[in-house]
């Protein structure tokens, strides 16, 4: 996939910080994709969560294989189940594709290489998979994608495995797909810290998503 056509418009790049609870980013994510228009730029929001799993708008309960004490909440984001926890990387993606001219494929294609390139920088090979969107490293996922479309914007987006306890994915089908099995940027020796690697993110994000002007907010 080449790199998309690039706008004048900026792109905003806003650090929420750790440890902030899942619902509340959620919901200011609907308030502001509800309140735009057509001369709002686009967004990046990077996060970290609490410890939390959450269900697709077709998800099924069935891939909550043992939750324990972990909350699980359904949600209007495509896909299957996943989780957030401390040391993994989020980032939604508040963009206008409208505006842009951007099919939703073409989109997540652009933030499957994006991760790609990022990882490419440290000598890891990643892949994504039309079938199951995400980026993979020997067949063990390291990166998840979901997106809400509406009007023409889209918010949820990407989660990149870091630095964090990756056991708690042993109680779900991560993504739907039962014995899938998660890696981390830290078990393929890369020592950044989660909030480190946003801004190569980011940058490799921008660039692969057309944006000429970049501002952090």
């Amino acid at each position: 996939m080449g790199i998309i056509e690039t706008v004048a418009s900026p792109l905003h790049i806003r650090v929420l910080g750790e440890n902030i609870d899942y619902q509340t980013v959620w919901q200011q994510m609907q308030v502001f994709t509800q309140q735009r228009d057509e001369n709002t730029p686009d967004e990046i929001w990077l996060v970290q969560h609490p410890p939390v799993f959450t269900l697709g708008r077709n998800g099924k309960m069935e891939h909550v294989l043992a939750p324990g004490n972990i909350p699980v909440i359904p949600i209007d984001r495509g896909g299957q189940v996943t989780y957030h926890g401390p040391g993994q990387l989020v980032g939604y993606l508040l963009l206008d594709i409208r505006r842009k001219a951007l099919g939703v494929r073409e989109l997540v294609m652009g933030i499957e290489q994006s991760i790609i390139t990022l990882l490419a920088r440290y000598g890891i090979q990643g892949q994504g998979d039309r079938d199951a969107p995400g980026v993979y490293v020997d067949s063990n996922k390291i990166a998840a994608l979901g997106l809400r479309v509406t009007r023409g914007c889209t918010y949820h987006g990407l989660s990149l495995n870091v630095d964090m306890d990756l056991e708690p994915f042993q109680h779900i089908n991560p993504c739907g797909y039962a014995g899938l099995q998660v890696t981390q940027c830290k078990d393929l020796g890369i020592t950044q810290t989660p909030f480190e690697l946003a801004g190569e993110l980011c940058e490799c994000l921008a660039a692969r998503l057309g944006y000429a002007v970049v501002e952090w907010c």
